[in-house]
């Protein structure tokens, strides 16, 4: 294996995004979870047959993920699988640091990037479960620099020409991922006064809040509704809790979400005594084999705290967010979530005809998940309903509604979708399920798919 250091630095590992974040910043009961709250070394691995799978089946992830280590395609990975609130597996492989031969840990540090996206739509939900909006109000209530904003009908013209959108953004679409907005100027068709109006002349902003108002002049790639486009979508929404609560981003997850839940190993600028905690990014050479891309450095906190990435966290601190989703908005009593809004969550809100690429086919769009619904054409074998998300370096999470199951897959590489790593985990884990169907009683259920 390789290592070496890219563009002849080393890149901070911040909790806060990690290189693409980076780069961001500078531009602008079934229940109850069987251990103590966010604590690796308390998980009690249950029996794989009480819960309808199957101990001997389940040992063919480790045999999986091995096959990529010793290829050198990963460093290394955590793998959790639960079912029907209990852990049945839970196993770290391979290397932390591969070229210094630190083994990776159960209670190691990812970042997680976009797997940010679920907590921080959850986190909205929460407000609207308060009553303080409704999901179709346009978020110029809270951001007016979006009040009359504008869409570029010629995407491929060297000079824009926009229009008056039909119908304002609204609070379900960036949820959805379908506003067409962005806060990247390039190719956008601005002026170089425009762009360093965004940019803040290219010395980026102190805050998401002022950096998605700047932003406001750069016109949206379709009218709202109307298309599915990946992109910055969520970091609105971390606005909108901002503004809605009349806290900071990082204030409300940690007071309503990752305290309550004891999450004690998530952050958004993780501790300096927690950095060794924290495995390398590696990237995949010519060859498809693991180079050092990101070395884990400490980075002093700031006041940006986004949504569409940010956070970095441990394998048990996501689960327990995963368990609370799965258990309709509870965990150990803590109820952050009620169960019809979390069904409303994982419901398909984007219809029939628009593919969430991202994810692959056979997949539409929540209120912050992707949602499975054509098992005829997704590439894993989960059961219509199942809803899910992932980051840019690896990291899988997935729940399957119908047989209680929850999948997270830990690993710290960019790209990685040649690998087909987290479809195969997906499959891998689904086959050790083995009792009956109707034995399931299924606790949540996203709604008939729209057309």
């Amino acid at each position: 294996m390789k290592s070496r250091t890219i563009w002849g630095r080393r890149w901070p590992a911040m909790a806060a995004a990690g290189v693409l974040a980076a780069a961001l910043l500078a531009s602008g009961g079934y229940g109850a979870a069987p251990f103590a709250a966010g604590a690796a070394e308390d998980i009690v691995v249950a029996e794989a047959e009480s819960v309808g799978m199957s101990s001997e089946r389940l040992k063919r992830i480790n045999t999986f993920i091995q096959e990529y280590i010793d290829s050198d395609q990963i460093a290394g990975a955590v793998t959790l699988v639960a079912r029907k609130g209990r852990v049945v597996h839970f196993e770290a492989q391979g290397w932390r640091d591969a070229a210094n031969q630190i083994p990776m840990t159960t209670d190691d540090i990812f970042v997680l990037m976009s797997m940010t996206k679920p907590v921080v739509s959850s986190a909205l939900m929460m407000l609207f479960e308060e009553g303080k909006f409704l999901l179709d109000d346009p978020i110029a209530k809270w951001i007016p620099e979006y009040e009359n904003h504008s869409v570029r009908i010629n995407a491929d013209g060297v000079r824009p020409v926009t229009v008056p959108e039909t119908r304002p953004v609204t609070i379900r679409h960036v949820l959805t991922h379908t506003s067409g907005l962005t806060m990247n100027p390039a190719g956008k068709g601005l002026t170089d006064a425009q762009i360093a109006k965004v940019t803040n002349d290219g010395k980026g902003w102190p805050t998401l809040a002022e950096r998605v108002a700047a932003a406001a002049i750069i016109p949206g790639a379709f009218h709202p509704g109307d298309e599915w486009q990946y992109g910055d979508s969520t970091d609105y929404v971390g606005v909108l809790v901002e503004k809605i609560s009349g806290q900071t981003l990082d204030q409300f997850l940690r007071e309503r979400i990752f305290e309550p839940l004891g999450m004690t190993d998530t952050y958004y600028y993780v501790p300096q005594e927690k950095v060794e905690r924290m495995p390398s990014v590696y990237r995949p050479d010519a060859d498809g084999k693991i180079e050092l891309m990101v070395q884990p450095e400490y980075v002093e906190p700031r006041p940006m705290f986004r949504g569409v990435a940010g956070l970095a966290g441990t394998t048990t601190d996501y689960y327990q967010f995963a368990q609370m989703i799965a258990n309709g908005g509870e965990l150990n009593g803590v109820r952050l979530l009620g169960r019809m809004t979390v069904d409303n969550m994982i419901s398909n809100h984007i219809g029939s005809g628009k593919d969430v690429y991202v994810r692959g086919p056979g997949y539409g769009f929540g209120l912050g998940f992707g949602v499975l619904t054509d098992s005829a054409r997704a590439t894993d074998a989960l059961s219509i309903g199942s809803y899910t998300w992932g980051g840019a370096y690896g990291t899988l999470y997935w729940a399957d509604p119908v047989e209680d199951l929850i999948g997270l897959l830990m690993i710290q590489i960019r790209p990685y979708n040649h690998l087909n790593i987290r479809p195969m985990f997906s499959n891998v884990v689904s086959q050790a399920v083995i009792d009956s169907l109707a034995d399931q009683k299924p606790k949540i259920m996203g709604r008939p798919t729209p057309h």
